[in-house]
């Protein structure tokens, strides 16, 4: 989670730069949006050591709104100026890749 939230928070705060927030402001919120993450990793933590049975629960969760965010906004976005064909490959590459690595890892 830590090595994903510095490109995370680079990105927020370089958007807010552009935005034209002062340097400042943008890297402290950049730097405070990546500590949401651990807290919720704590929290979530704390809450399936109380309960296993909210595991899977939890996880088909995360789960539906990874497929959210890729269905809503990484897929439209990836299909736009002409890369509909490179994009559409892509995506069933990496599927078809996922899924044999998910068979033969077990």
């Amino acid at each position: 989670i830590a090595i994903q939230d510095i490109p995370e928070g680079l990105v927020v705060a370089v958007a807010l730069i552009a935005a034209g927030y002062k340097r400042a402001f943008a890297v402290a919120l950049g730097m405070l949006s990546g500590l949401v993450e651990p807290v919720g990793a704590v929290l979530g933590a704390v809450v399936v050591g109380w309960s296993a049975v909210l595991l899977p629960w939890g996880l088909g969760f995360a789960a539906g709104a990874m497929l959210f965010v890729i269905s809503h906004e990484i897929i439209p976005e990836s299909h736009r100026k002409g890369h509909e064909v490179y994009a559409t490959c892509g995506l069933m590459l990496g599927f078809v890749l996922m899924m044999l690595l998910d068979t033969a890892l077990g």
